[in-house]
């Protein structure tokens, strides 16, 4: 994996998680016990500091990052989609934030809560639990993520921890 400390800042990375090895994750980025960060992942905590937590997924080419005072943060048994991008919000724990999607600046995504495909969640938007934030920019639908939605977020969380498992266990490069 490609962990870099950039003066004192330096990366966090437990034990049991898996950075894979073309993922970039740069200072002050915090990533806990079983996360999973996929290739083309960028993680740049030169600035603020930026916390995964336990069991997320960061999946392939997303891209977060933090600002001087703007710490960003993703709670755990989050799945975050291909290509989003994150910069100083926060992300509540069980959280989806789908492919494509833009998620910024004191943004915060409350717990069970859905950030569609392609959405911008925009400075300072607010999407409590369960809701779902859809569209550019985001528009809120409440209680719009139902117990079956949850049921299947919680088994991707599981199917990315236990690929995670897998890659560490397996992955191998035969050039």
């Amino acid at each position: 994996m490609a962990l870099y400390a950039l003066s004192e800042r330096s990366p966090n990375v437990h034990p049991d998680a898996f950075v894979h090895p073309a993922a970039t994750v740069i200072g002050a980025v915090d990533i806990g016990a079983e996360a999973t960060v996929w290739p083309g992942a960028v993680l740049r905590g030169d600035y603020g500091r930026i916390v995964v937590g336990a069991a997320t997924s960061v999946q392939d080419g997303s891209v977060i990052h933090a600002t001087r005072d703007l710490d960003t943060v993703i709670g755990s048994e989050c799945v975050v989609g291909h290509l989003a991008h994150m910069e100083g919000c926060i992300i509540a724990d069980g959280c989806l934030i789908g492919s494509g999607s833009v998620v910024l600046h004191r943004a915060r995504i409350e717990s069970g809560a859905l950030v569609g495909a392609g959405a911008v969640v925009p400075n300072d938007m607010q999407v409590p639990a369960r809701a779902m934030a859809l569209g550019v920019p985001a528009k809120i639908r409440l209680d719009a993520v139902t117990d079956a939605a949850l049921t299947a977020m919680a088994e991707s969380v599981a199917l990315y921890v236990a690929n995670g498992h897998r890659y560490r266990g397996e992955l191998r490069r035969i050039d």
